[in-house]
């Protein structure tokens, strides 16, 4: 494996700022957001997808991919959902193995209330603070760096 290149001052002081500026900007966004609707941000991440999907359900394992959660922490926040009414599960007819999740009226009213307030956060927070060039030029970074990444380990087709 061979020694280490290690970080050099420039290096190490962008990749702090940029580990700082994510933390800090998910810490901001997840305080406004239980402030403004009393939703965290684990539910709005799960419940904007489900808000999209048709007839407001999707697979289990599906909804997991599209947050990038294990199975067993999804598992834990759709369990806590559940008690407070958002969303419900039920049996994937296509597949017994595999579950769904589906938006409650409760859960629809909820991110539908939060959506406008989240969207102004983001705006307020990161838009805002970048030119459209800018925006441009971060999009394609991120987009390179994205494209870089190993792929991620396929999760087992079995869903709960």
């Amino acid at each position: 494996m061979g020694e280490p290149q290690w970080l050099d001052q420039r290096e190490a002081r962008l990749w702090q700022s940029y580990r700082d500026t994510h933390r800090e900007l998910m810490r901001a966004l997840e305080a406004r957001m239980i402030s403004n609707s009393g939703l965290s941000g684990a539910d709005y991440a799960l419940l904007h997808p489900l808000s999209e999907a048709e007839d407001g359900v999707l697979r289990t394992r599906d909804l997991g991919r599209s947050v990038g959660w294990e199975r067993s922490r999804l598992s834990h926040q759709v369990s806590r959902m559940e008690k407070r009414g958002l969303v419900c599960r039920e049996e994937c007819t296509a597949d017994a193995r595999g579950s769904m999740v589906r938006l409650t009226d409760l859960g629809r009213k909820a991110v539908d209330a939060a959506a406008p307030d989240h969207v102004a956060a983001v705006r307020t927070y990161f838009f805002n603070r970048l030119t459209a060039d800018e925006q441009a030029q971060l999009t394609t970074l991120l987009n390179r760096i994205a494209a870089a990444l190993p792929p991620t380990y396929p999760t087992p087709d079995c869903d709960e």
